[in-house]
């Protein structure tokens, strides 16, 4: 493949008015890395809350902003105002057999 194309996987954009005003990409983004943010953030409590019933009300509010999360993922990447880049298979093979070498070194057995 020639090196000025990428390996880009994109559906057909949908196209929005380009105004100063903020437009429904502008928006579902704005969603998406607030929602993004937020997930982090709710992780970070969850790894630190040491009272069970607010573990499991931290989980349950995490669970709900992950699934809202990944729907604006879909509207997005549906929309074509999101795309991702499809790995080499090289890299993900050299990654797969350097963690795979890990996983002798843990203290029980991995399958």
């Amino acid at each position: 493949m020639p090196q000025n194309q990428t390996n880009k996987i994109q559906n057909p954009e949908t196209q929005v008015p380009k105004t100063p005003q903020m437009n429904e990409r502008d928006f579902v983004n704005d969603l998406l890395t607030t929602e993004k943010y937020m997930t982090s953030a709710y992780n970070v409590a969850l790894n630190e809350a040491s009272n069970q019933t607010l573990y499991q009300d931290i989980a349950t509010i995490f669970k709900e902003t992950q699934d809202c999360q990944r729907n604006l993922y879909n509207l997005m990447f549906k929309n074509g105002w999101y795309s991702v880049e499809q790995a080499e298979q090289t890299k993900v093979q050299n990654s797969y057999q350097q963690f795979s070498g890990y996983k002798n070194q843990f203290p029980y057995a991995v399958q």
